[in-house]
């Protein structure tokens, strides 16, 4: 089920592309502005977005922008029909248009074209600083990719995948196993958590994005 980002400042109209888009069975989220769209992409992955160009907060340009840096396919909505408006959206990398008020069969087409091209394409996770790609298997800090053992990479995704859940020592060491096939065990998990610490936290001594619950276990929030 793909999942969109609806980035529109009119409730009614943010609401009714919603509960259309879902009702074709496509997953939705939405978001009045820019700052707002921009912490909604950093919290869950999306397959598409829909930005009307005219925010009150922020530019749909700007967003545009961001949304194309993560690779993410991009629909403009708008209500300028000038074709100046237009213009400038594609030449930022916006892969299609339409404009108000437009037709939610023809949408719905649009969308799932724009997707067709895109099938295959990386799935990309913000957390704080770092972008990851479960596509292409990758990590990068501030842009610059890391190096991480297959068994670092494995338990920040288990991390990523349980965004705000309290995971137990014990609950990581049944999701860990190491290229051998046997279990890791607790003093193992203690030393992964550390490297992996210092490889993406700023400052490992107090970490920012794996947080130790004293005597529980870990979270990312």
């Amino acid at each position: 089920m793909a999942k969109i980002l609806i980035v529109e400042d009119d409730a009614a109209i943010a609401r009714t592309l919603s509960d259309f888009l879902r009702g074709e069975g496509f997953d939705t989220d939405s978001a009045a502005g820019e700052d707002a769209a921009q912490a909604k992409l950093a919290a869950a992955p999306f397959d598409l977005v829909l930005l009307d160009i005219s925010l009150s907060q922020g530019s749909g340009y700007s967003f545009c922008e961001k949304a194309k840096a993560l690779r993410l396919p991009v629909i403009f909505l708008t209500a300028s029909g000038d074709e100046g408006s237009v213009v400038k959206g594609l030449d930022m990398g916006a892969d299609d248009y339409i404009s108000k008020p437009f037709r939610p069969r023809e949408l719905v087409s649009r969308i799932r074209s724009v997707l067709r091209r895109f099938e295959g394409g990386s799935k990309l996770v913000l957390l704080g600083n770092l972008c990851i790609d479960t596509e292409r298997g990758t990590v990068a800090k501030n842009g610059t990719e890391l190096s991480l053992s297959a068994l670092e990479y494995r338990l920040l995704t288990i991390f990523v995948q349980n965004r705000g859940v309290l995971l137990s020592r014990g609950k990581l060491l049944e999701d860990i196993w190491d290229i051998g096939g046997d279990f890791v065990n607790d003093n193992t998990l203690t030393v992964y958590v550390k490297r992996l610490r210092e490889k993406i936290e700023d400052d490992p001594q107090n970490p920012a994005i794996i947080k130790t619950v004293r005597g529980l276990g870990y979270r990312v929030d």
